[in-house]
């Protein structure tokens, strides 16, 4: 492994003005990351890399490459990219065994994380390092969000996580609140009732989209959010229709294959995809097939309708009459994107949203309501999650500027109530029976 990772390294050229780094979205600078490795300073490379980007673990795994730093690799025009990934995953797995070091100094003042998705964790580990007291709260059990419960674990093992569980969080201080769901039993005014100074909502888009059309909520079909959260979960049968040709889609396509599906067919709406090269290519690999031009109208019991489509001079995509024909299957997925939930904002005073219920954020993700920020889904939508890491460090930045306005909270409404060893309160018990 680390011979074919030199051998990639010595093929950078180290350009003076690096189309790579100007392609990535947080600005890797990725000459001198590779200058550093192939001067055996792995450990000054991995720095830099955590430093820049605190989930450069995951971001080597699921980056969408091709379009990013090696789809802009001088060596791509003529001949293969340097392909950095596989550079990143390598110093970055193996300095991570590096990082042992424990919380920053604590500078007196909390801060708040609502979900432990890509931009959450960014924010939290980002504000750790100010010394900062972080809590994440999130609805699920373990950390990710999407990471762990919306990317199948071929592609992002869940080990990965774990450690980045621990480096990051465990090690650092940062507490985790899980299956926690602010906007119910806690409120965002619970929160800074209790003495955080700034909240951060980094909730993902959890409300599947749906089609609208007769038999979506029959037994046999399933929403991608849905079924790539738990798949061994659903009993979809051997022939699978995959409703969209997203990354999302490719990835319900893969999985459904890992769980013994027979045929699996992905329906698009026009002749292009809207996956990547890269994630398409290892769909066909593994037995996907595809329908163009497709337009959905209705799921029956023993298959799914659909009519050749067509698109009008203003872009909309419609089915042609007569053209109705029902494609047979016994499970139906359906990946159109997701929506962002709207519980958490119907509980919070004075936060703006838009028409779709993104939160309305400026460009350093203030909301409406002071001290509230926002990043990543749910202020600009679905978004790649080196996008939501590039967006959230911005954003971490401006809370820390705000919360070093504010005075020192108040930590305790009782400062002088004495304190009760618990053998004191045992004996103190006794005596009162």
């Amino acid at each position: 492994m680390a011979l074919h990772v030199m051998e990639e390294a010595n093929r950078c050229l180290g350009c003076k003005k690096p189309r790579c780094q100007e392609g990535c979205p947080i600005h890797t600078n990725i000459p001198e990351v590779i200058r550093l490795l192939k001067a055996n300073r792995l450990n000054d490379a991995g720095w830099m890399l955590f430093e820049n980007n605190p989930l450069t673990t995951v971001c080597a795994l699921v980056c969408n490459h091709e379009n990013q730093c090696e789809g802009h690799c001088v060596r791509g025009i003529k001949d293969s990219p340097v392909h950095f990934s596989i550079i990143e995953s390598y110093i970055s797995s193996t300095y991570a065994n590096q990082m042992t070091k424990g919380p920053a100094k604590p500078n007196g003042r909390r801060a708040a994380v609502i979900g432990a998705g890509p931009a959450g964790l960014t924010i939290a580990i980002i504000l750790a390092r100010y010394g900062y007291k972080m809590t994440i709260f999130d609805c699920r059990d373990k950390i990710g969000g999407v990471l762990r419960y919306g990317i199948p674990d071929f592609r992002l093992p869940d080990s990965v996580l774990d450690d980045l569980a621990y480096r990051h969080l465990e090690l650092k201080g940062i507490e985790f609140r899980p299956n926690t769901y602010i906007g119910s039993a806690i409120t965002i005014d619970d929160l800074f009732r209790d003495g955080y100074q700034s909240v951060f909502v980094g909730a993902g888009l959890w409300k599947p989209r749906r089609l609208n059309i007769r038999g979506e909520s029959l037994g046999h079909v399933t929403y991608a959010i849905n079924y790539l959260a738990s798949p061994s979960a659903f009993r979809l049968g051997e022939r699978i229709l995959v409703i969209g040709t997203g990354n999302s889609a490719m990835d319900c396509a893969r999985t459904a294959i890992r769980q013994g599906a027979r045929f699996v067919t992905c329906v698009n709406l026009t002749d292009k995809l809207t996956a990547s090269q890269y994630e398409s290519s290892y769909a066909r690999l593994e037995g996907v097939s595809f329908l163009y031009n497709k337009c959905t109208l209705e799921i029956r019991q023993d298959g799914v309708i659909l009519a050749d489509s067509q698109v009008d001079e203003a872009g909309q995509v419609s089915p042609i009459p007569g053209t109705e024909k029902l494609y047979p299957c016994t499970g139906v997925i359906v990946a159109v994107s997701q929506g962002a939930e709207s519980n958490l904002v119907s509980t919070t005073r004075d936060i703006d949203t838009s028409k779709t219920g993104l939160l309305t954020v400026d460009e350093d993700g203030h909301t409406s309501r002071p001290g509230v920020f926002a990043a990543g889904d749910a202020a600009s939508g679905a978004r790649t999650v080196v996008e939501a890491v590039a967006n959230s460090k911005r954003v971490a930045e401006a809370m820390h500027e705000y919360m070093q306005s504010l005075p020192l909270p108040r930590t305790t409404d009782y400062p002088d109530a004495p304190v009760v060893s618990f053998a004191e309160a045992s004996a103190q018990a006794e005596q009162e029976l």
